[in-house]
């Protein structure tokens, strides 16, 4: 592989991440709670698609095996592994999520705070103990 050939192919939009959880009915309770509604079940590959009302989508990959303390191994370990560390999204309310993440007990394990000059983030973990990060763009760059 040559680093110094650029890639022919346009890369257009970004689709979706999957996150691999290990007890499907609860994840599913979970992102639904978020906004994500199930629009497909792919059973051959232990995975659905779910979107949000604004055209968010994920994957849960059900195949995960159930770890202690919600353990994320890319994240909690001293060594840090190479990986996708977690999703982040995009919101319009970052103070109304966040009110909203204390009425359902979910606890907020980073921020709100500034992340650099255009966003303001707070982050929170699945069931599983997967990362996820919730921006609110300030002046509403996208």
């Amino acid at each position: 592989m040559s680093p110094h050939l650029p890639n022919p192919s346009r890369i257009l939009a970004y689709d979706h991440i999957g996150i691999r959880v290990s007890d499907q009915s609860r994840a599913m309770a979970f992102y639904q709670a978020l906004g994500f509604q199930e629009t497909a079940r792919f059973p051959r590959y232990e995975a659905n698609e779910m979107l949000s009302a604004d055209g968010v989508r994920i994957n849960l990959i059900f195949n995960g095996v159930r770890v202690p303390s919600a353990h994320n191994a890319l994240l909690d370990a001293p060594i840090k592994l190479p990986g996708m560390t977690h999703p982040a999204f995009i919101v319009d309310d970052l103070q109304a999520l966040q009110h909203w993440l204390g009425e359902q007990g979910i606890t907020i394990t980073e921020g709100p705070h500034p992340i650099g000059p255009r966003r303001v983030a707070l982050f929170i973990r699945d069931p599983d103990g997967n990362v996820l990060e919730f921006n609110q763009l300030i002046d509403g760059e996208a």
